[in-house]
């Protein structure tokens, strides 16, 4: 496979696409620690550009391949079919295409919205799939295409993703809150609200365990599957919502006000429960991501937001 039967002796090169999205940033600089880091953003890996996807592999001839890149508009999903299938799956069978020329294994990352939501416990892996948008439907075929090519691979489903970078539920309420006095929030969909800084350190450390093993081979071979990766604890949009302003340095903190699902008029169904169970990940990888609210606070002080200085470690 990707670096031999043997410990590695000099530093693996990793391949980062999506650079410039808010998981991928993050990685583009922690997984520096693991190895031989090339992050390229669309410019330079586009998804939709095969011939540039197979020549950039072919030069590069990463160990690992972190795919970080996705469409990840959900509402817009539903008119660009076409676009969000080719981002989100067609290019992923150039991706593993060229993963299994090489002897590469893939990082890949999917989404709570493969499931229906109706489930009340947390969902595990081995539970049914079955979007209720096309992006989730988009995103389940992408995880059928990594996880039928008989290479090595980790599918990793988060939830709920926030940072200070880009188009996200922080950033909007951030926004909102300097524009209105009261902001209406869904209060019955429910899950993890999960900083991009979170799984990439997550990400670290798996990665780090596998550059490391002895018989690399091995271990990919025997952990290979699909995990879930979200921050510890739930909440709804509104509970989110309020937190954020909770622990805001703000002259003027917005009312919250709840709304219920069927009184907020939305472009396409979202899950009413997005909750994940995080306990495979912490049986064979022995990692527990922190709560959703503690790592919130962490990613407001960090940017200087954070209102409180009781927090003083920020490595998550």
């Amino acid at each position: 496979m990707a670096v031999g039967k043997q410990k590695q002796t000099s530093r693996a090169t990793i391949l980062v696409t999506g650079a410039l999205g808010q998981v991928g940033f993050e990685l583009a600089r922690s997984m520096r620690s693991v190895g031989k880091v090339i992050a390229l953003d669309r410019s330079a890996f586009d998804l939709c550009e095969p011939n540039q996807m197979c020549s950039v592999i072919r030069a590069i001839k990463p160990a690992v391949i972190v795919n970080a890149a996705a469409y990840t508009a959900v509402d817009a999903a539903e008119s660009n079919r076409s676009l969000a299938m080719q981002v989100n799956a067609k290019a992923l069978s150039i991706l593993v295409d060229e993963a299994r020329r090489i002897g590469a294994s893939i990082i890949h990352y999917s989404t709570d919205y493969v499931f229906s939501g109706e489930k009340e416990l947390p969902y595990i892996e081995e539970d049914k799939a079955s979007p209720k948008n096309f992006y989730g439907v988009s995103k389940l075929a992408g995880e059928q295409v990594i996880a039928s090519a008989g290479i090595c691979y980790l599918i990793l489903r988060t939830s709920w993703v926030y940072s200070m970078r880009g188009k996200n539920f922080l950033s909007t309420m951030l926004r909102l809150g300097r524009e209105q006095d009261t902001i209406k929030v869904i209060a019955d969909q429910f899950g993890s609200p999960t900083w991009s800084h979170t799984i990439a350190a997550m990400t670290v450390h798996i990665a780090e365990k596998a550059l490391n093993a002895y018989d690399t081979q091995q271990w990919w071979q025997e952990r290979s599957g699909i995990y879930h990766l979200t921050a510890a604890g739930s909440t709804s949009w509104n509970g989110f919502a309020k937190a954020i302003f909770n622990a805001m340095i703000m002259e003027r903190v917005p009312t919250i006000m709840p709304i219920f699902t069927h009184e907020f008029p939305m472009r396409v169904n979202r899950p009413k429960n997005s909750c994940l169970s995080n306990n495979k990940l912490k049986r064979v990888f022995g990692l527990q991501p922190p709560r959703w609210d503690r790592a919130l606070k962490l990613c407001l002080r960090l940017h200087g937001h954070y209102k409180l200085s009781t927090i003083t470690n920020p490595s998550l």
